[in-house]
């Protein structure tokens, strides 16, 4: 469980996105760039990764984020400014440049036990007293 001033969350989500054309283009050098990029937006915008695979067509981002931010949100972040940040720092030395398909998959996964709702109730119950 984390927490913000106003909420209790668990809040994962797996997104997944393509570079367009479905090219395999994120190998190598490319691809450890790429997972170092997305490193950084996660800490620069307060999220966690959990996990992040990057395969040659496709990533794979697991993250945890506070209830605040959409998934549509992350999404935009992560592809946006990754390829901003890249093509910024390579696109000029290696020619290449990054770019992102159109949409995106956004699934959501965790789950909440009967004795953390319990636990949140009481608490919140011993603050109103």
């Amino acid at each position: 469980m984390k927490t913000t001033w106003h909420a209790t969350y668990n809040l994962n989500y797996h997104i997944v996105w393509l570079p367009k054309c479905r090219q395999s283009a994120l190998v190598n050098e490319v691809a450890d760039r790429v997972r170092t990029i997305l490193h950084e937006i996660a800490d620069d915008k307060g999220l966690e990764i959990l996990d992040l695979t990057v395969q040659p067509d496709h990533v794979h981002l697991f993250v945890s984020s506070p209830p605040k931010h959409a998934p549509s949100l992350l999404s935009n972040w992560f592809e946006g400014i990754s390829s901003r940040k890249y093509n910024h720092r390579y696109a000029d030395h290696d020619g290449e440049k990054i770019r992102w398909a159109r949409g995106y998959y956004a699934g959501t996964a965790g789950h909440v036990s009967s004795e953390t709702v319990t636990n949140y109730i009481q608490r919140h119950e011993e603050d109103d007293s």
